[in-house]
């Protein structure tokens, strides 16, 4: 019975999110009532639970999507997003601008979400295709391919830190681990769709109207060092971090001091007082202006931490209702590689709820008995999470009909370009897993 208890809450979400067009945050909280009530949890402790979910997803969390939202919107205000693709497609040529712009992707995605990131890199896509005559298509769809992958794979980035945290896996482990496999599968799938015949065939016209975002003039964009510094400092220290927790003892002082400097709260923070001055005071913006900008930043992400502190609470009382010990009892006999399973886990809830950020965090919550059971690295349970949430985007998901607006393609068209991609993003990223599973003990 309990299985059957978690397939009619995920019902009750699809109900009262897709017909009913109930947020996502609601809904996940009365599936969490819901799950509770039929497992015969009495009030008070369901509410412990609840409130202990939410509290216990969001503990670091919450500080890790606060900075993160904060550089992103000072990065975009400051005009760094634009003069790091800008440089990036000067430096390498037009030959070579599908590299320059998922480049210019993964560096901004890391820290911003796709949306907005895709807001912030459309102009220059309209601009890079009306100056050079190039096809759209063979702009923007590396970029949005980009700003996915690292959707799936990069820690700090929202969607995966937030697995991170359920599982209590390491954030540093899984940046490398993601990076290992978004770099080459995020290539091989921006370099190959543009080239794909069906999509060779579409020559959509800009949108009249669209992509008005300002685009600044170049003296008053700030240096493109000062603006990859600022996007690349958060990787850079959870990067050694990590190599530190691989490569040195544990007694080891530097170990203990990249810990604290390395961890994400505190690497993110440090690049927002730094981002302060690099693209603040230094170009004449004053700390007034930055700090409208990071109060600005914090206002799209309210429903997103209510959303993830929903998902926290469904997660605990599927823990503390036993339902969390049952999957894992029932799943411990299985002969199928718990990898796969969580991936099909957190597939399926994406095509059914559109949504990634609760497709994720619903499937975080199923699947962490299971990965905790398993005895494989939590890292690698972590991605094949966020790999399998990115897959099968359509027309439920949000991203999709930006993606089809904003490139003014017909509903059919964007199916057959972002639902494919995704896909195989999601399959590719799954084959990655696997074969580093075969490496790491």
């Amino acid at each position: 019975m309990p299985l059957v208890y978690v397939a009619l809450a995920v019902a009750l979400i699809l109900v009262l999110m897709i017909p009913l067009k109930i947020n996502g945050f609601i809904a996940l909280i009365i599936a969490a009532l819901f799950v509770g009530f039929l497992q015969g949890m009495p009030g008070d402790s369901l509410l412990e639970s609840i409130y202990g979910g939410i509290g216990g997803q969001l503990d670091e969390l919450i500080l890790i999507l606060g900075f993160g939202a904060m550089i992103g919107t000072v990065m975009a205000d400051a005009g760094a997003a634009q003069r790091i693709a800008t440089t990036l497609i000067d430096k390498m040529g037009i030959k070579r601008v599908q590299f320059a712009m998922l480049i210019a992707a993964y560096i901004l995605g890391i820290t911003m979400f796709f949306e907005v990131a895709f807001v912030l890199l459309i102009p220059l896509v309209f601009t890079i295709a009306r100056q050079t005559k190039l096809n759209l298509l063979w702009v923007a769809i590396p970029t949005s391919v980009g700003l996915s992958t690292t959707h799936s794979f990069l820690p700090p980035h929202p969607g995966p830190a937030a697995v991170v945290d359920a599982f209590g896996a390491s954030m540093g482990l899984t940046l490398v681990y993601g990076l290992i496999i978004a770099i080459p599968v995020g290539c091989f799938i921006a370099l190959t769709w543009p080239r794909l015949p069906f999509v060779k065939k579409m020559n959509p016209s800009i949108p009249a109207g669209i992509g008005s975002t300002k685009i600044f003039k170049e003296e008053e964009l700030p240096s493109f060092l000062s603006s990859i510094t600022v996007a690349l400092v958060p990787v850079v220290l959870i990067g050694i971090s990590a190599a530190c927790e691989v490569f040195l003892p544990e007694t080891n002082s530097f170990r203990h001091a990249m810990e604290f400097f390395g961890s994400a709260t505190i690497a993110l923070m440090l690049t927002l007082l730094l981002s302060f001055y690099l693209l603040g005071t230094r170009v004449g913006r004053s700390l007034k202006d930055v700090m409208s900008s990071c109060s600005s930043s914090v206002k799209p992400m309210a429903m997103i931490i209510l959303v993830i502190g929903a998902g926290g609470a469904f997660k605990q009382v599927l823990v503390d209702s036993g339902i969390a010990d049952y999957i894992k009892e029932l799943t411990n006999g299985w002969d199928i590689s718990p990898i796969v399973l969580a991936w099909l886990i957190a597939a399926i809830l994406r095509i059914a709820l559109g949504s990634a950020t609760v497709a994720v965090m619903t499937a975080a919550g199923v699947v962490l008995p299971i990965a905790q059971a398993s005895g494989i690295s939590l890292e690698l349970m972590t991605l094949a999470v966020t790999c399998g949430s990115i897959a099968f985007s359509h027309v439920t998901d949000p991203g999709f009909w930006m993606f089809k607006e904003y490139l003014n393609l017909s509903v059919g068209q964007a199916i057959k370009i972002r639902t494919t991609y995704t896909t195989a993003l999601g399959i590719l990223g799954l084959c990655g897993v696997l074969i580093l599973n075969m490496f790491i003990g």
